[in-house]
């Protein structure tokens, strides 16, 4: 086990080195969306939705670090990250639509002005929109009608359609007429 650890001393130093700054610049990454989730008042789940890009990010920073630091070279890296994103590049233009609507909700988490519970007015020509926003997932909003009727709405057309806020929060309870 010595000899192990005498062979291979500055790999093992380096991995340790590597894993404490990801974890300390994961840590920053949360609490820096934790922070904006906060003051912007945004919902825990869309934090919380932030949380897994950053851990995705972190894992794939720390797989490429790793493989430095463990015998492979620049060129070898480049060549299996090159082709994996060949490969993933194909299959995200072949359903280029999720890849825009992640995007779009990585957006709208940090600049969308309206939160859950907002009623708005999307001004589309051909089918507006009054609703109620319920949830806002990563890929689609969920928005409810006065009607009741629930509206799937992508992510990445909210952000190319003019929207309008009627209520800051909205109650459904109100409006209704008492039985």
């Amino acid at each position: 086990m010595t000899e192990l650890f005498l062979l291979n001393k500055n790999q093992i130093l380096t991995t340790l080195a590597i894993m404490l700054v990801l974890w300390i610049f994961q840590f920053i990454l949360k609490k820096t969306a934790n922070r904006v989730g906060h003051n912007s008042g945004i919902h825990v789940t869309r934090t919380r939705l932030m949380f897994k890009y950053i851990n995705v990010l972190v894992t794939i920073l720390a797989i490429f670090l790793l493989s430095l630091t463990w015998g492979y070279n620049a060129q070898e890296l480049a060549l299996i990250f090159s082709s994996v994103f060949a490969i993933i590049g194909v299959a995200m233009f072949a359903i280029w639509s999720i890849l825009s609507n992640i995007t779009a909700g990585i957006i709208l988490f940090f600049s969308f002005p309206y939160k859950i519970g907002s009623r708005i007015k999307i001004h589309d020509k051909d089918l507006p929109i009054e609703a109620v926003i319920e949830d806002i997932k990563a890929f689609h909003l969920h928005l409810r009608t006065l009607e009741g009727e629930l509206i799937t709405y992508p992510n990445n057309l909210i952000l190319q359609k003019a929207v309008s806020l009627i209520e800051k929060e909205y109650h459904a309870d109100e409006g209704k007429d008492a039985l």
